[in-house]
Order: C-alpha cells, then structure tokens, then sequence
C-alpha cells in the first residue's frame, strides 16, 4: 500500500492560482487544456480527474503533479512547508522583493496562529 495521497483538492486551488494568474474562466481553461469544463465541476466539487485530465492540466499550467502528494503521517515529512513558501515568494517575478517579504510575513503570522502542535491541537 502507498504512504502517500494526492492532494486533489490542493491540486484544484493550485490551478485556481494559475487560473486567477493568467485572467481566464474556466470554460477557457478546459478549452486550452483539452478537457472537459465537467472535469473542472467535478475537481472543484472534491473531486478527482482522471489521470488523462490530470497530465492535460498538469501539462497545460506547469505544475509539478508531484508537489501534491502528501505522506499520510505528516512525521514522514522533512521538508518545511514556510521554507518552502518562503522559497517561492521569493523567486516569484511578479513580486518586488518588499512585496515578497510582505506576504512572507503575513504567512508567517498566520501559519505560527493557525499551526498545530504535536498532538494535533491547534497553538
């Protein structure tokens, strides 16, 4: 059995990032991905695509479909996620670098409110 799930829905808001980025609807974005507007319905009602529609949406947005598979015991994890987000804010061209350090400490803020701890209680 995998250690692992894709993280649909994390997948869909990805898109949805992609989507508001580049100023479409999503009619236009299953035109231009070649897919189905239904496939987008049902991905955005929890959902998920089939694997045709995932690599033609993958493909068609550049995200790395790899990012969104999450272990099922969040231990297994090393990687940060603020150092990643971090990572990104930062090397994003539409940011000035004031506007990148802005948002990373919002996030900051928000993540060290929101987080849980250990037991899986929020702080």
């Amino acid at each position: 059995m995998s250690n692992s799930r894709f993280d649909a829905e994390g997948f869909y808001s990805a898109l949805d990032s992609v989507r508001q980025a580049r100023r479409l609807t999503w009619k236009q974005i299953a035109a231009q991905a070649g897919v189905a507007a239904s496939t987008l319905t049902r991905m955005g009602q929890g959902k998920r695509p089939d694997i045709d529609g995932l690599a033609a949406l993958a493909s068609w947005s550049n995200l790395d479909v790899s990012s969104f598979y999450r272990p099922r015991e969040m231990s297994a994890r090393n990687v940060e996620p603020l150092a990643e987000i971090t990572a990104l804010l930062r090397g994003d061209k539409n940011l000035s670098g004031e506007g990148a350090i802005a948002l990373e400490n919002m996030l900051k803020s928000a993540y060290e409110h929101l987080r849980r701890d250990a037991d899986g209680d929020e702080t």
